[in-house]
């Protein structure tokens, strides 16, 4: 089958809420053009923060007692680490399957990443976790990988045993649950992210929320370096550590606006992918050579792809090259042969541990009393699953119809490599 055959639908791009785009957000932009607030703390007249607004209502959304928006999901975890006081001398966990971002926040933090094997649900494998925890480890980064939750209970049974923070990094499942409880708010931090990619954006953004009164205020004060946040920004301290040197990593008035009008809609698109997702997972039942992705809960994932495995890279990469080839948006997860940056093994500026000065911080910091080695094949489970793995994204904006007739090819294309 060729890309004009009329049974296989025209490929919609993934990008849920970026193709959404319409009226609601337009009027929110406008207001503060026509209001010229383009900075959340002041303006040439008082007008209500479109920011502070964005955020009042993500917290509410997802159960949070605090939300601080940012200008992106990078931002949101090296403002977490700093707030929850990691930095120099100490390791955090991360998985090797995640977009390199999550590491990188790391040691911009001034930590050492430690790189932890995934499991069939393409997100952090508790075992390998308690595997990789030394004197040194202070924290885990779980990521909610591909939209699906990570095994939040295990994971918080083994931070509470190792007295350990947990930053969570959903900058892929925005809207997702576990056990009826919003994704990003199990841990001290949550991180999001609304780049153009992802579930809702505004090109670029993320928000951090936390319950904590003080790692709020500490994240308010190193995303602020200027400290507009503060009742009287030239003011002493008020308490303890309230003032400290930090970055801007402010979010503008217009990306809150456009984000004010995608929170709304966020509930839509979820309800959208997750009937989508099923349609084609419908189409697949019974085929008895491939294996779906793990699944920690079901109505808690956000429904943005459908993943399988099949039984040999080889035949992984076949599938997807052909379905790729007939207008399916398919991705085979790792070949050695293809770079990409949310693979451990191509983070070869981490593994190198190549740093912008020749000191080499901060694994040679000479707080850092620990000793952490990277190799391209030092998780190989990680390695095989994605190797036997085949994605296809599932955006909102395809009919039942398409994904009937998605999920008859994907099965037909199967069936014809066997």
């Amino acid at each position: 089958m060729g890309k004009t055959d009329p049974k296989i639908p025209k490929a919609v791009p993934m990008y849920p809420g970026g193709l959404e785009i319409g009226e609601e957000e337009k009027k929110e932009v406008l207001e503060v053009l026509d209001r010229k607030y383009l900075f959340r703390y002041y303006g040439p007249e008082e007008y209500p923060s479109k920011v502070r607004e964005l955020e009042e209502l993500f917290a509410k959304k997802v159960g949070a007692k605090y939300a601080l928006a940012l200008n992106s999901c990078t931002s949101a975890l090296v403002t977490s680490l700093v707030a929850l006081g990691i930095g120099p001398g100490d390791e955090v966990i991360v998985p090797g399957y995640t977009f390199f971002a999550s590491a990188a926040a790391v040691v911009s933090a001034k930590a050492v990443p430690v790189i932890a094997e995934i499991d069939e649900s393409l997100t952090l494998d508790p075992r390998d976790v308690k595997e990789k925890i030394t004197p040194h480890t202070r924290a885990i980064v779980p990521v909610h990988m591909r939209g699906m939750p990570c095994k939040m209970d295990e994971l918080r049974a083994i931070a509470k045993t190792y007295n350990l923070k947990i930053i969570e990094d959903t900058a892929q499942a925005t809207g997702g649950t576990y056990q009826g409880k919003h994704l990003g708010t199990f841990g001290d931090c949550g991180a999001y992210s609304f780049q153009y990619h992802k579930i809702i954006t505004a090109g670029e953004g993320g928000m951090l929320v936390t319950e904590d009164e003080r790692t709020y205020n500490r994240a308010m004060g190193y995303h602020d370096t200027a400290a507009c946040w503060r009742p009287n920004r030239y003011a002493l301290p008020r308490f303890e550590d309230e003032n400290f040197c930090g970055m801007n990593f402010r979010m503008s008035e217009l990306h809150g606006a456009v984000l004010l009008a995608q929170v709304r809609k966020l509930d839509g698109l979820l309800d959208l992918m997750r009937r989508n997702k099923r349609i084609i997972k419908q189409a697949l039942d019974g085929l008895e050579d491939i294996r779906f992705r793990e699944v920690t809960e079901e109505r808690g994932d956000t429904g943005i792809c459908v993943v399988w495995y099949m039984d040999s890279p080889e035949r992984a990469a076949e599938v997807a090259r052909r379905l790729k080839q007939d207008g399916v948006d398919a991705k085979h997860l790792y070949s050695p042969e293809r770079r990409d940056w949310h693979v451990y093994a191509y983070w070869t500026h981490l593994l190198d541990k190549v740093t912008p000065t020749d000191e080499g911080c901060p694994w040679a910091c000479p707080y850092y009393k620990g000793e952490v080695a990277y190799a391209p094949d030092m998780n190989p489970r990680t390695l095989d699953i994605l190797g036997r793995a085949v994605h296809v994204n599932v955006p909102p904006q395809l009919s039942k119809d398409d994904c009937a007739q998605i999920g008859a090819h994907i099965r037909r294309i199967i069936e014809a490599t066997r």
